[in-house]
């Protein structure tokens, strides 16, 4: 064992000391303790490796540092995370129990989004069409959930006002059958935030599959037991929730496990989900230690999946994990590529991410997205429930993929448009027709809605008039010259790789004189969005404030079985208090 120190001077003399465990397997990810002590100074004098009053562990690179508040005195080195056992395929004690005398991980500040500008404003007569994926991510209302809940500002990358909007569930009338899956809604009503301004929304639903007659599902648990999942609010959570969505599985189901750290193993082999207490004991023994091969986790996932292939079922991974790949493939793109290549075979991965400091949302949606499947962020047993017992339908059983929807805006009624949000989503005007372009999926059940913002023609602007351009054409209020827009929707049934199409216009019947007057269900998504909008920065809501998002949102909360709703009150009264950066001893 080798030992290192690095005196850190803040007012106090403090004493870092690093235990760097034997292994039987060498950790070929882990470099050497003199490696990294550079790497530790820097950050420490960034700020990164925080001392506080009460000792607590810290890893760097999956090796655990513990601090500790000192005059010049030795502290014991932090004891190793517990090894990762090899076990034999099919055995039931897959991974040994955590040791509680090991320090649990803890970071701050390392959480990992892709940022994306905000849709500006288009203008109509120049960019008429507007077309993109269809998305019911939720991830980044629960991000967003637990960073206010630490009394912190989410980072505004972190924030997708889509995800924050789809969250909820709407009250959008349910399509008539499995054949045709989708039903939509249209409302046109006054925008809150700017005078002159009018939102459009649209709502799709889509079929809700009944439990007798859902298709078997082929499920392979992929579950990170690195080191840096030794935390409560990881590898504990992850094992109560996938403990929650086997109670919703049936005994035609099948349930595989396979887990990775340093390297990757199967756990138990394809097993009936009615031999709950043999697939429950598995997961109980999981324990957390070692480096991360993820992209080793996720190609013997897809192989014991496809070994196991349902042609006439739901074949899915469901990765567990807080995103940190650290050993072997870890760029986005190597691994899309391969996701797209198994997507193919008919095979979909939904990602459930866990824990907070070095959360990796980038990589997770990258592959949620390219793996047919959802993303979600699971940061309470609540969000769990919601996740994987009350929506568990619409998580496991699609009824279609590849949607996109493309609007077409009329110049004669619309200066100019933007879409609210699903910035990550967007595709081409021809993509819409190419049914080789992989697109968003839509569970059983579930509603999906989107909201655009549009100037109609003698509004406000946001972009003005070039001096040598053609006037506008006045508006004329009969056919569809009189229309806004016209919505199209193309999916695929789940089965098929030939897309079909629905389309409805957005006229004059489903406009709303005033804000007060539209559908509770669209001022409520209004205020949702707004709110997303606020946390990203506010530049398209004027001069809207908190407080006018509570007045929006508490007076369209309507019924509230399960209190979503109520919850997002106390998210944005939350909002006005927070601090804006998370504090290093949290």
């Amino acid at each position: 064992m080798s030992r290192f120190h690095l005196m850190l001077t803040a007012g106090l003399s403090m004493t870092l000391v690093t235990a760097c465990s034997q292994s039987n397997q060498p950790d070929i990810s882990s470099p050497s303790s003199e490696a990294r002590t550079p790497e530790l100074k820097d950050k420490a004098e960034l700020g990164e490796i925080v001392v506080t009053g009460q000792r607590r562990a810290e890893y760097a690179q999956d090796t655990p540092v513990a601090i500790s508040v000192v005059s010049s005195e030795r502290v014991a080195p932090a004891p190793p995370p517990p090894a990762l056992a090899k076990v034999a395929r099919g055995t039931v004690a897959a991974m040994p129990r955590a040791d509680l005398t090991t320090p649990f991980y803890h970071d701050v500040g390392r959480d990992k989004f892709t940022a994306t500008e905000q849709n500006a404003f288009k203008v109509a007569r120049n960019e008429p069409v507007s077309t993109f994926s269809i998305d019911v991510d939720t991830a980044s209302y629960s991000f967003v959930r637990a960073s206010l809940n630490r009394n912190v500002l989410p980072q505004p990358a972190a924030v997708r006002t889509e995800e924050l909007v789809n969250y909820f569930p709407y009250d959008y009338a349910a399509p008539q059958s499995a054949e045709r899956p989708f039903s939509t809604n249209v409302a046109v009503f006054p925008s809150p935030w700017t005078e002159g301004r009018k939102l459009v929304r649209v709502g799709i639903k889509g079929y809700a599959i009944g439990r007798a007659t859902r298709p078997r599902a082929n499920l392979v648990f992929l579950v990170d037991t690195s080191g840096s999942m030794n935390d409560p609010a990881k590898l504990p959570l992850v094992k109560q929730s996938l403990a929650m969505l086997l109670e919703q599985l049936d005994g035609n189901d099948r349930v595989s496990i396979v887990t990775y750290a340093g390297s990757a193993g199967t756990a138990l082999e394809p097993t009936p989900a009615s031999q709950k207490g043999k697939i429950l004991a598995v997961l109980d023994q999981l324990g957390a230690g070692g480096s991360t091969a993820g992209a080793e986790g996720i190609r013997q996932a897809y192989a014991l999946a496809e070994q196991n292939l349902d042609p006439r079922g739901v074949n899915r991974v469901i990765l567990a994990t807080d995103g940190d790949f650290n050993v072997g493939i870890t760029d986005q793109n190597e691994l899309k590529g391969y996701i797209e290549r198994e997507r193919g075979k008919g095979i979909f991965l939904s990602v459930l991410g866990f824990g907070m400091g070095n959360y990796n949302d980038a990589l997770m949606q990258t592959l949620a997205q390219n793996g047919n499947g959802a993303a979600a962020y699971i940061d309470t047993l609540g969000e769990a429930r919601k996740t994987l017992v009350d929506e568990a339908t619409s998580t496991l059983f699609p009824i279609a993929k590849d949607v996109k929807i493309q609007v077409e805006f009329n110049p004669a009624t619309v200066a100019e448009y933007r879409l609210v949000g699903y910035e990550t989503r967007m595709l081409k005007r021809e993509d819409f027709e190419n049914d080789k372009v992989d697109a968003g999926d839509v569970g059983s059940g579930q509603t999906v809605t989107a909201i655009y913002e549009i100037t109609p023609v003698g509004g406000p602007r946001a972009i003005g008039d070039l001096r040598y351009a053609e006037p506008a054409p006045r508006i004329a209020v009969a056919g569809r010259a009189g229309e806004y827009g016209f919505v199209k929707i193309r999916y695929k049934l789940p089965k098929s790789d030939t897309s079909q199409l629905i389309s409805t216009p957005i006229n004059r019947s489903v406009e709303f004189a005033r804000f007060e007057d539209a559908p509770q269900d669209a001022r409520f998504a209004a205020g949702v969005a707004a709110f997303a909008e606020l946390l990203r920065g506010g530049r398209y809501n004027g001069s809207m404030t908190y407080d006018d998002v509570l007045r929006i949102v508490g007076g369209a909360r309507g019924r509230d079985d399960f209190g979503y709703r109520m919850e997002l009150v106390n998210l944005i009264r939350a909002a006005k208090t927070a601090g804006a950066m998370a504090r290093l001893d949290q």
